[in-house]
């Protein structure tokens, strides 16, 4: 799974979605993130398509919505969801919220049997606490490959970061948000960094995320923005930049639903 993707959450907008995705692909990026519920999946197929990409080049994660996560509903979900992309597989399958229909037992078979069928590549839960990572790692036939999560200097997720790199447990940490949408960018000691790098405080955003061996899918339309996230793999943070990205006191959460897990 590449450290570096491209989200797609809100790009809604059929024109605007194919082409940034398109861009993406061109400029370098191997991972595009999409879901279910985004309404854009069709859009990002076709911009693989428009792209010129071999499949096997692609790292391609989607996601299944809370309303269909019971075991027949998932099939059918991920069914559908693999005809909108256009594809036979998806790298990455995720349980967007553990809402809605959620119940590990039931949704977990129905994902496991889609990775034996090669469906998916891999199991994701997305917005999982440790408490529901260790419910469905139990519940599941396969193993959870990776849990996504709002994650960025203001919330560093660090219980979750701990329990994640157990040698039994091995799930990987993939970041949505990682630029707080754009609230890194008043954060004095992130600018103090980027100064030093002669860089932005979303890149460095990125390359602390890096450092911390969790993958980042910022969403990005415009070229010019999509550049400036790709060339954060370019930024090489040292001790003393971890250091001081670590000692921020502030703590923020952009996403935060009254259904979320950790409101409950």
């Amino acid at each position: 799974m590449p450290m570096l993707g491209l989200g797609t959450y809100q790009m809604d907008e059929y024109d605007e979605c194919v082409e940034a995705v398109r861009q993406a692909i061109q400029m370098g990026y191997r991972h595009i993130d999409t879901a279910e519920g985004y309404d854009n999946e069709t859009a990002v197929g076709d911009a693989i398509v428009e792209a010129e990409i071999g499949r096997d080049d692609l790292f391609l994660a989607t996601k299944v919505s809370p309303d269909n996560l019971d075991y027949d509903h998932v099939l059918t979900s991920a069914e559908e969801g693999l005809e909108r992309l256009g594809v036979d597989s998806v790298d990455l399958l995720y349980v967007h919220w553990p809402t809605g229909e959620y119940e590990a037992t039931d949704t977990m078979e129905a994902f496991s049997e889609l990775r034996e069928e090669g469906l998916i590549g891999e199991i994701g839960v997305s917005n999982f606490t440790v408490e529901l990572l260790e419910e469905a790692i139990e519940a599941a036939d396969e193993p959870i490959f990776a849990n996504q999560v709002e994650m960025h200097p203001l919330l560093p997720q660090k219980n979750l970061r701990q329990f994640c790199a157990q040698d039994d447990v091995d799930v990987e940490l993939v970041a949505y948000s990682p630029i707080a949408r754009g609230d890194v960018s008043d954060v004095d000691e992130l600018q103090e960094v980027a100064e030093k790098h002669d860089a932005t405080p979303q890149q460095i955003s990125l390359a602390w995320l890096r450092e911390k061996e969790v993958t980042a899918i910022p969403k990005a339309t415009s070229e010019e923005h999509l550049r400036e996230n790709w060339l954060s793999l370019g930024v090489e943070l040292d001790d003393e930049d971890i250091g001081k990205i670590d000692s921020i006191d502030e703590r923020r959460r952009i996403v935060d639903p009254d259904e979320a897990p950790w409101n409950q």
